[in-house]
Order: structure tokens, then C-alpha cells, then sequence
């Protein structure tokens, strides 16, 4: 048996990192800027456990385009290399800086924001650059030193003459990435990934008008002067304790996130655990509505307030991601280009806990200004009912205060639902129906019979209630939900009004068999019920299960396979019409009133449309005459 190291050859492996280490050429921005973040970190954290004695001061990374020199500068004021540290640190590929700083200082250094992990951020610089140099000057007594490279194996290391404390990253870059030279895309990437770093960044300068002073006189203009442009916040809001920030504080965070967003957010949800994994955040109710097509990728991901993707699958239940905000954890797992997440145990953890906080405090909300939440329940109902089928202990804590309002504008938990309704609205083997409307103006007629009887009827309008309606009836025990025009209302209406019909059984035989030849035995079955005599004399319904496996086809694809249109036709043998039919002379005038009434039930239902309803109409205007 034979063992060994396995070799690794600079001049195969070095081409690789510099195309393929990152998906996007760009990022070699924020790494850089990751690095001159961590260098100021480390003298921060070592100037405050007192083990170096310089001055930290108020430090800040700097940007600079040098254009006509093809140049891109990165300056930092931070704990600075000696010529040791660059051949220690940059000449070595994979060796983490960073990595070997924590895990020196780390029982005190754990909180310290360190961003760095593989130590291979600096080579993106070549993805962009033909020649990189560094001009570095240690916080300590060593000399400057100066670095450079092509981009092949080989350096060169040489003292330099700088004096001030930190590093110097200088980028000549190559003519394929002369963009990298425009102030507009160094703005906007620097705007993208480094919004919120906790070091100042300083790029360029601008004009800002000072204030007036308290003496000045009358019609005094204010003057202007040049300051630098920071271009981020080093102190965001989630980095803050809830117990330091108002409600305008979150408002005007939102703003900050999303400058063109224009309505504000309905609230926030405040994310702050340090065990069993160090997670921040802001989460932000938008209002939705019944929109489930909204744009997601909405929830920005940091990593020590390092921006990394807007892609949250994964780590964010899907039912959370129409939300807005922000989530950082120096604790997900990145991939080691840090562009994605790689799948481990506490993403699992992280996404439950996400889950967790949300139905907390939306039951928080509901218990202590349930009217506001009731306001509000429009335009969060599709995320809490989307949580509701897809989260399992979502769905427990849910049911706690989802809800369920009437077409009356009454709200109710399922339990005060279930508790007003157990006794009035059953059928035949006690199970309660829970009746229901999807549109209040195209379902007016069969809601106002169900009113008349004294039964409660919801206004369930969601894209997904087909499927929420499944999931309920599984969970709770005797229950059924049948819309107000399906025909499992006519269990309920029989077992509560016990109606007798005026027509014989010769009758009812005749006029079956009048209807059947008249109207499409393809489309409809009819049925003979005994109902008020104010009630219409025709009613469409659809079969329950049928109507609602072709809403779940709609929003679940083909998965669901293919429901033909069939409807029932009740007809009431109560009602005045019913007996004239039957009493009609004339097989022609008794198929006019057949086809009439049908079309005005169809009417009332949408069903009618293209030559049908022109037929509809040409045939009333001949009726009226």
C-alpha cells in the first residue's frame, strides 16, 4: 500500500480560479471590498481588546476609477501586511487570513463581523485585471511592501516607500472589462453588494448644502460645500435591537431597500436570534391582494451585511417569499464563490425558525388589535393561506388566526365559525356544511336564498381556496364546504326545510320528460325539487367535486387531469312557471319557456356568451312583443 499528498500544480490550477472561481466577473468588487472590510475589522477588534496600542480612528475603504490609466483602486486604512504577511496571505491560493484571525482571537472575535472564509476572494481580481498590484504598510513597525502579478505563478515583492497604515489594492484592467472603468458601473455594484457594509465606502465626492446658521439674516443663501460620497449605510435597522428602533425607523429602512417602491409596507417582522445559529433580519408585509403571480426574489440575503443573492429558496419557506426585507446570518452555508446557498442542516433550522417568528407574530398582531388585522386580512391572506397548505406547523399555529370572512363582512376564526354554525347548518349525517361564495355579485341570487334561510356564507376569494378547502376538511372532523351554488346545498336545504311539492307524480313524470327533450343531455341532469315558490324556478349548480377539481386544475396544471363542463339543472316544482309549462298547449311556446328560463339561469351564472347569448337576447325582445 502506498500513501502520500497529492500535489497540486500553480500553473494548471491558478487559469481555473481566475475564469471559473465565480459565475459573474463583477463580484470581484465585492470580494475586494470584503477583504479591506476585514482588514479594518481586525484593527478594530485588536485596538479593542488592547493588543496593539495605534489609533483607530474613523477609517473608511476607498473607490477610485482612475480612467485615462486604465486603473481601478481599492485603499483601506486597515490592519495593514508586512512582506511576510503578503507571501504568508496572498502567495499562498486557499490560505484564509481571515479564518486563521478567528480562530486565533476566537473566544472574542466571533461578533466581530469577519466576512472572509476560503481565502480566495483576491484572485477574482484577475478575472477583470492583466496586472494586480498591492502596496501594503502594516500597523506595526515592518516596512511597506509592494506586490505584483500578471496573472501567472510568478511576483515580485519590493519594499515601498508608503507610510500610512493599510492596504492598497491597484487593478489594470484588461480590455475585455474596460466597463470596470466607468464611474456608472462601479456606482451601481457598489450600490448592489456593498450597500450596507459596516465600513464606511467612500467613492468620489459631492456637493451638499450646509445649514444655516441660527444668526443668519434674512434672505441669506446657504452655502455648499465638496464632502466625501459614502455611498452606504455601515448601520442598517436589522443590526439594531427591536428595543432602538420606531415604527418610522423600519418605514424609512423599507424606503431605503426599495426607493421605487411607492405604497408602504402593511408591518414588519423583526428577525433577532443569536442560538443555535446567529440569524438578523427584516421582514416586510407588502399588500398582496389575491396577486400570486407577484415578483418574488424580493427578500435580499446578507452574510455579515455583505449582500449575496435574492434568491432565497431554500432558506425562506416559498410561502414567506412574496414577502420583502432582509434576512443575515453569518451562519448559512454558502457556496465558495459565496454567489449561493449549499444544502445543510441549518438552512432547515433557519427556514423553521423563520416560520416560526412569522406565525408569532402574526398571532401577536391578531390578538392585540384584532380589528387592524381584520383591516389587513385582504392583503396578507394569500401568504398566510399559501403557508397554511404548504407548512405543516404553520397550518397548526394558523389555525389560531386565519380568517374566515362572511359575505356580510363578518369575521371569524374557524373554531367561533364552527361553534355559530354546528347546530343550523347540517346535513343528514350531522356534518356541518360551511357554505361559501367566490363572487359575491356573479353568486347574489344563490347567497341571498342561502340568507333567507338563516345560514352563514363565507367570502372565499383566493386563486387557492379549491386547495385550502381540501386541506380543512382533511384536518377537522365532520365538516364539508360546498359553494352556494353547488348541489350539496340541497342536503342542507332539504334536512332543514321539509318542502312538498305541488305538482303529482304523473306530473312531475310529464314535465321531466318535457325538460329532458328540450334541454343538452350532454350538459346538464335535472332534477325535480320541491323548494319555496319564491325561490327561481331554474337554478344551475355544479356537482361539488367536480367544480372544484377543475379550480385546482387550473392553478395545479395537469396535474389534475381533464374535468368536463357538467352542471345540474334544479327545478323548482314549486314555482308559478314550473305549473304553465306543464300547462303550455303548444309543444313550440313550451320549448320558447324551456329555453328561456334555462338561458336566464345561465345568465345569472356566466354560462352564457358568444351566439347563444345572441340568440338570448333576439328571443326576448320577441317574447316582449
Amino acid at each position: 500500500m502506498a500513501t502520500g499528498n497529492i500535489n497540486v500544480s500553480v500553473e494548471n490550477i491558478f487559469p481555473l480560479i481566475k475564469k471559473f472561481l465565480y459565475s459573474d466577473h463583477e463580484i470581484f468588487l465585492r470580494e475586494l471590498i470584503s477583504n479591506a472590510t476585514d482588514a479594518t475589522l481586525k484593527l478594530k477588534h485588536l485596538t479593542n481588546i488592547g493588543e496593539v496600542s495605534v489609533e483607530y480612528g474613523n477609517p473608511v475603504i476607498e473607490v477610485k476609477v482612475d480612467k485615462e490609466g486604465k486603473k481601478l483602486h481599492i485603499i483601506d486604512q486597515g490592519i495593514g501586511m508586512s512582506a511576510d504577511e503578503i507571501q504568508k496571505y496572498i502567495n499562498e491560493v486557499a490560505f484564509s487570513g481571515a479564518e486563521e484571525f478567528l480562530e486565533k482571537y476566537k473566544d472574542s472575535a466571533k461578533d466581530s463581523g469577519i466576512i472572509g472564509h476560503f481565502g480566495l476572494g483576491f484572485y477574482s481580481a484577475f478575472m477583470v485585471a492583466e496586472k494586480v498590484e498591492i502596496i501594503s504598510k502594516s500597523h506595526g513597525e515592518a516596512k511597506a511592501a509592494h506586490w505584483t502579478c500578471d496573472g501567472s505563478p510568478q511576483f515580485t515583492l519590493e519594499e515601498h516607500d508608503k507610510t500610512e497604515r493599510g492596504t492598497e489594492i491597484i487593478l489594470h484592467i484588461a480590455e475585455d472589462s474596460i466597463e470596470f472603468l466607468e464611474d456608472s458601473r462601479i456606482s451601481e455594484l457598489l450600490v448592489k453588494y456593498n450597500k450596507f457594509m459596516p465600513i464606511p465606502i467612500k467613492f468620489g465626492t459631492k456637493e451638499e448644502t450646509l445649514p444655516l446658521p441660527e444668526d443668519a439674516e434674512e434672505g441669506a443663501e446657504a452655502e455648499k460645500a465638496t464632502v466625501d460620497n459614502i455611498i452606504n449605510n455601515p448601520n442598517p435597522a436589522w443590526t439594531k435591537q427591536p428595543s432602538e428602533l420606531e415604527e418610522d425607523d423600519y418605514k424609512n429602512f423599507y424606503r431605503e431597500l426599495y426607493p421605487a417602491q411607492f405604497e408602504e409596507p402593511l408591518f414588519n417582522i423583526h428577525l433577532n436570534v443569536d442560538y443555535p445559529f446567529n440569524l438578523t433580519g427584516i421582514l416586510y408585509f407588502p399588500k398582496l391582494g389575491n396577486d400570486m403571480n407577484m415578483q418574488k426574489d424580493r427578500i435580499q440575503l446578507y452574510q455579515n451585511q455583505v449582500f449575496v443573492t435574492d434568491n432565497v429558496e431554500g432558506i425562506v419557506p416559498e410561502f414567506l417569499t412574496m414577502l420583502k426585507g432582509v434576512i443575515d446570518s453569518p451562519d448559512i452555508p454558502l457556496n465558495v464563490s459565496r454567489s449561493y446557498l449549499q444544502a445543510d442542516g441549518n438552512v432547515k433550522k433557519i427556514s423553521s425558525y423563520i416560520t416560526r417568528k412569522v406565525a408569532d407574530k402574526l398571532n401577536s398582531l391578531f390578538k392585540n388589535s384584532r380589528e387592524d388585522f381584520e383591516a389587513k386580512w385582504d392583503d396578507i391572506k394569500i401568504v398566510i393561506e399559501y403557508g397554511m397548505l404548504s407548512e405543516e406547523k404553520f397550518f397548526e399555529k394558523a389555525d389560531k388566526f386565519a380568517l374566515y370572512p362572511t359575505v356580510d363582512g363578518t369575521y371569524y376564526t374557524y373554531e367561533e365559525l364552527h361553534e355559530k354554525i354546528k347546530d343550523v347548518q347540517t346535513d343528514k349525517d350531522d356534518k356541518t356544511i360551511i357554505l361559501y361564495a367566490s363572487n359575491k355579485d356573479q353568486q347574489h341570487s344563490y347567497i341571498q336564498a342561502a340568507k333567507d334561510k338563516g345560514y352563514e356564507v363565507l367570502l372565499l376569494d383566493s386563486p387557492i381556496v379549491s386547495h385550502l378547502i381540501q386541506k380543512l376538511e382533511t384536518s377537522k372532523e365532520k365538516i364539508s364546504f360546498a359553494r352556494v351554488d353547488a348541489d350539496q346545498i340541497d342536503n342542507l336545504i332539504k334536512k332543514d326545510e321539509e318542502q312538498i311539492s305541488k305538482l303529482s307524480d304523473e306530473e312531475k313524470e310529464s314535465l321531466k320528460t318535457t325538460l329532458t327533450e328540450v334541454v343538452p343531455s350532454d350538459k346538464y341532469t335535472v332534477q325535480l325539487e320541491a323548494m319555496d315558490s319564491n325561490a327561481s324556478p331554474f337554478m344551475i349548480t355544479q356537482p361539488e367535486f367536480m367544480r372544484r377539481m377543475k379550480e385546482m386544475q387550473q392553478t395545479g396544471g395537469g396535474m389534475f387531469g381533464h374535468f368536463p363542463e357538467m352542471y345540474n339543472l334544479v327545478v323548482n316544482t314549486n314555482h308559478e312557471l314550473i305549473g304553465q309549462i306543464l300547462n303550455t298547449k303548444t309543444r313550440k311556446k313550451q320549448e320558447r319557456l324551456i329555453k328561456q328560463s334555462l338561458d336566464l339561469a345561465r345568465l345569472s351564472q356566466n354560462l352564457l356568451t358568444g351566439e347563444e347569448l345572441t340568440q338570448f337576447i333576439k328571443r326576448s325582445y320577441e317574447m316582449i312583443k
